[in-house]
């Protein structure tokens, strides 16, 4: 196919100077009025034949100027900006429904329209824009339970974009689990973010190797022991068998012995060797296997191999055993300067062992920038070593030495560190370890590094006086941490966090979603000079409708999407908000189960929306089986 020229070499052809691009903003938005051009949601008035001058003098401002939108002319197909153009000569533009435009009037009052339709050309004139969209949406918003029964009967009829649907029909809750498994035949792609028990487990029992391994790759797999032990075994890969254990390990699971036995006794054994939830009882007989590799895995259970397996590790006739043999080995005992000479790659040992005190000491005060950073990090790095190095001239050296468990508070903040505040930070795994230890979470919430507290913040229990002091901390990700992560939290902080703060991909949800996240007493908020907390009015058990009305109307969107998602939104107001200019809005409209089944339908037939739409969970059940079949019909003719 042809690549389709420029936009602004278009225009020009059809008798129109382009003035500049309009980005999305305040304005009535293209995808609006592509779906009121293509009669979903669309005002009741008789459409002319044709547009003539009459219109298009309408249309245009004292200066002739007006916005236009050509189909298919936007990245990606969505003709989501309005191009502001006026007339070349003073005539009428060239505009036809070959490719097909919508123009509106710069002050919003007027739409003019062409697009292709299946009897034809569709033309639209609408003058008074938004009064007759108020009057269409009230009139959509008084559909009878027989309209909303003979539209869904009718649905899917001639199927506009089925594959749209089969790619999102996962994803709405009113969707059975039986609709779930039967789309694994057709798409899998909604397993990313399934969550249902027997999805799941038809999933991994699924014959093709795709379908199985594709809940394994959520972000947060929602897997038992048991599916991850049967994906485990389906695995014909030994390679990713081994891959696929681990990655059940960082997510929680427990392996059974045997499993284990299996892996080790698979081509990928080295591999296996170093899952780290290898039953002990299996570690002696790795130090002895006769793939050097495995013997070197062992050497990473060093406190768990007997004194003879020790010896005869650290004597083995393999470089690699052998050099992974020291390096266990002198994690408690120190390391000669002979042995650290000859390491084929000492990094390791400046990062892990603990050295020879003539040895340390020299290279805590000799040593290059790169070595010295990695003994700051060094926990078998001794007292002497540490006090050198905290007055390092090199401020990564110190900022390291900033973070060692083995610092008290007092010695911490007399270590001149670099901290950057603004950059993303996990929790100190050491503190992580202590979260469980009052004494220590009370002496490490007052410690002068904010990534200290920071990981303080993260237990998920906290003493009261621990609680009531992060609470107060002048960092604000300490804050946000102890909303995130902490039951513990205080009503008063949730609410301050939430007047900033929306939710993190790790932690979607929070902190409005925390337990102890106020449920009452919200009302108030309704006329608070800030959006964020007008959005919690409607969380309140004495909000009412009339309340969710008057906030589908708020100038700021994020109100409006916050109305949009509530169960008692009218239909009229579910059907404005499909013309909303923020696209966030939009879409929650699209979603509203408060929309008329026949706008919800034309929805479904309109490239834009209808992969969104078929998430609406007011698609009656028998609909969502149709909207599949069509949909497995189009994927099975699909080349």
């Amino acid at each position: 196919m042809p690549r389709r020229e420029p936009l602004h070499a278009f225009l020009p052809r059809t008798g129109l100077t382009v003035v500049e691009d309009v980005p999305p903003g305040s304005l009535f938005p293209p995808e609006a009025a592509w779906r009121v051009a293509r009669g979903t949601a669309a005002p009741d008035r008789p459409a002319p034949k044709a547009l003539d001058a009459a219109w298009w003098r309408r249309l245009t401002d004292a200066d002739g100027e007006f916005l236009v939108a050509v189909l298919g002319y936007r990245i990606g197909g969505n003709d989501s900006w309005w191009t502001r153009v006026r007339p070349a000569d003073g005539g009428v533009p060239r505009l036809t429904a070959d490719p097909g435009f919508v123009a509106l009037s710069l002050d919003g009052q007027v739409l003019l329209a062409q697009v292709p339709g299946a009897d034809g050309p569709r033309v639209t004139a609408l003058d008074r824009l938004p009064e007759r969209l108020e009057e269409a949406a009230a009139a959509a918003g008084r559909e009878t339970e027989a309209e909303r029964a003979e539209v869904w009967a009718a649905v899917p009829g001639r199927p506009a974009w089925p594959l749209h649907w089969v790619d999102r029909i996962g994803s709405n809750p009113a969707a059975p689990d039986d609709l779930l498994i039967r789309l694994l035949d057709v798409d899998d792609g909604f397993l990313l973010g399934c969550d249902r028990p027997s999805v799941l487990d038809a999933a991994v029992s699924h014959p093709d190797p795709g379908v199985r391994s594709r809940p394994a790759g959520a972000f947060r797999p929602k897997l038992t022991s048991d599916q991850w032990v049967r994906l485990v075994r389906a695995e014909p890969s030994a390679a990713r068998r081994v891959l696929r254990a681990e990655r059940a390990l960082v997510w929680g699971a427990e392996l059974p012995d045997d499993l284990y036995d299996e892996l080790l006794a698979g081509p990928s054994r080295a591999s296996a060797a170093e899952l780290p939830g290898l039953p002990a009882h299996r570690v002696p007989g790795l130090a002895a296997d006769a793939d050097p590799r495995v013997r070197a895995a062992a050497c990473t259970r060093w406190e768990e191999l007997a004194a003879p397996l020790r010896d005869r590790l650290l004597a083995d006739t393999d470089d690699q055993v052998r050099t992974a043999a020291l390096l266990a080995h002198h994690t408690g005992v120190p390391m000669p300067r002979e042995v650290y000479e000859a390491l084929p790659e000492p990094r390791r040992a400046l990062e892990a062992c603990r050295l020879a005190p003539g040895l340390e000491a020299e290279l805590v005060r000799n040593g290059t920038a790169e070595q010295r950073r990695a003994l700051a990090a060094n926990p078998g790095l001794g007292p002497l070593g540490v006090a050198v190095l905290a007055q390092d001239p090199d401020e990564d050296v110190r900022s390291e030495v900033a973070l060692r468990p083995d610092l008290d508070e007092e010695r911490r903040a007399a270590v001149r560190h670099a901290f950057d505040p603004s950059l993303l930070s996990y929790a100190l795994p050491w503190v992580e370890r202590l979260h469980g230890d009052a004494d220590a979470m009370r002496r490490l919430a007052g410690s002068s590094h904010p990534l200290v507290r920071r990981s303080v913040a993260r237990a998920r229990h906290l003493p009261p006086d621990v609680v009531e002091r992060l609470a107060r901390d002048e960092d604000e990700p300490v804050r946000l941490f102890l909303a995130e992560s902490c039951d513990d939290a205080p009503a008063e902080l949730l609410l301050e966090v939430w007047s900033w703060w929306d939710g993190s991909f790790s932690h979607p949800d929070r902190p409005r979603s925390h337990p102890n996240f106020p449920r009452t007493g919200l009302l108030h908020y309704a006329g608070d000079p800030a959006g964020r907390m007008r959005r919690l009015a409607l969380d309140d058990p004495l909000s009412t409708p009339a309340d969710v009305a008057r906030l589908a109307r708020d100038p700021e969107a994020e109100v409006r999407r916050r109305a949009a998602e509530d169960p008692r939104l009218s239909p009229s107001d579910a059907v404005r908000l499909l013309n909303d200019p923020e696209a966030t809005v939009r879409a929650s409209a699209v979603r509203s189960p408060r929309l008329p089944a026949r706008v919800l339908a034309g929805l479904l037939h309109d490239r834009d929306t209808a992969g969104a739409a078929v998430t609406n969970p007011s698609i009656p059940v028998p609909v969502l089986r149709r909207l599949l079949d069509a949909g497995a019909e189009a994927v099975a003719a699909a080349p």
